[in-house]
């Protein structure tokens, strides 16, 4: 029995995204076992930009920022918070008709 591997594919590289493949095998009596598949998609955002920095080792990371240059080509998500309407206005409109 030998040790774990990691294996990293980069699919789909382009100027705006890409998508890292992690699968984690492990050899038993000759037989090669996968562990753990896996698959995150990040964006060339300045939020995805840190998250590959963080979290895709070397020489990934390098062939990732080569496609995509010095600058992000996508905005980070903006994401609204809900509308809390307070529970006077909720109580009020209750027995209206209109």
């Amino acid at each position: 029995m030998s040790g774990v591997t990691e294996q990293i594919a980069l699919d789909m590289l382009t100027e705006t995204s890409v998508s890292v493949r992690r699968e984690r095998t492990i050899e038993v009596e000759g037989e090669i076992i996968s562990l753990t598949p896996h698959r995150k998609a990040y964006m060339n955002s300045p939020s995805g930009r840190q998250q590959v920095q963080d979290e895709v080792s070397e020489p990934y990371r390098s062939a990732i920022f080569a496609v995509w240059g010095e600058e992000p080509t996508v905005a980070d998500p903006v994401w609204e918070s809900p509308v809390e309407v307070p529970e006077e206005e909720n109580e009020s409109d209750a027995g209206s008709a209109e």
